[in-house]
């Protein structure tokens, strides 16, 4: 009895270790099984920017490979055209007062517009900046009156449904001082229409996958500049997204799956007797703020 008294701290001493040795390889499991489960780190990726369809890449993604790009780049001197102060000043007016004037016009002429003035706001759009300088865009240009057409039939259809039901009744009366619905005649009267494709990914000389980190916003910033390269040419046009339209307009235009429809724009002049809500902009003071 003396014996198995003296002998009991022990076989507790045994017991904890056993218990510690146990435990310490169950957290191991546990962690690795969470570290295969747990998603890359992709901070590039905004969710509240990405949609339904993006195509993910954790599986080509996990060792952190090489992507094939050039690892040095070579650097060149940048020269930049510095004008005086009161030059700066009226530049930075005049672009304002330009591009203050750009309105959202649904009223769109069939009048011819020049293919090159369509080229060189493309390339304007084109000197976007990007993550890692990948470029992560596509503009279709469409000028066939045949896929102009079937694209104002994928879109009204589509945003017809959205009205009626998806959209909800507070988007559809806000809206409805617009006098905007699911009509868009300027589908097919818009001499051209532009749809810009974001490239969730890219392909590799050997097939593999290539990140386009922040493709959204790169294409998004791209975007903007195409607006007002427009705005400064004379056209006009509608920012249109057209919602649950994207898969189907993607196959009509035989886009390949990693590009995903981000905007559509028709463009080309107002009709002489086009019309635009008399709306105003918010002053400066409710738009910046200095610190």
């Amino acid at each position: 009895m003396a014996l198995f008294s003296s002998l009991t701290p022990v076989f507790i001493a045994i017991i904890c270790v056993l218990i510690g040795v146990i435990l310490k390889k169950t957290n191991g499991e546990k962690e690795k099984r969470e570290s295969k489960s747990k998603p890359l780190s992709r901070p590039w990726v905004d969710e509240d920017l990405k949609d339904g369809t993006d195509h993910h890449l954790e599986e080509e993604e996990g060792d952190e490979e090489w992507q094939g790009l050039d690892e040095n780049v070579a650097h060149v001197p940048f020269f930049a055209e510095r004008y005086p102060e009161d030059e700066m000043i009226k530049r930075s007016k005049m672009f304002y007062e330009l591009l203050n004037k750009r309105r959202s016009v649904r009223f769109l002429s069939d009048e011819p517009v020049p293919r090159e003035v369509i080229d060189n706001v493309i390339r304007t759009a084109g000197t976007s900046p990007s993550g890692a300088h990948t470029e992560p865009w596509t503009f279709v240009v469409v000028q066939d009156p045949y896929l102009k057409h079937k694209i104002r039939e994928i879109v009204e259809e589509e945003e017809e449904i959205n009205y009626k039901k998806r959209m909800g009744d507070r988007w559809v009366n806000d809206l409805k001082r617009l006098r905007t619905n699911w009509i868009k005649e300027y589908l097919d009267t818009a001499p051209y229409l532009i749809l810009i494709f974001k490239q969730v990914y890219g392909r590799l000389p050997n097939g593999k996958k290539k990140t386009h980190y922040y493709n959204e916003i790169s294409v998004s910033i791209a975007c903007g500049i195409l607006l007002a390269a427009l705005q400064n040419a004379g056209l006009c046009t509608v920012t249109s997204t057209p919602l649950n339209c994207g898969p189907q307009l993607r196959v009509l235009l035989q886009r390949p799956a990693n590009e995903k429809l981000l905007l559509l724009l028709p463009v080309g002049y107002p009709k002489k007797d086009a019309t635009v809500p008399a709306l105003t902009r918010k002053p400066l003071e409710d738009i910046m703020v200095v610190m």
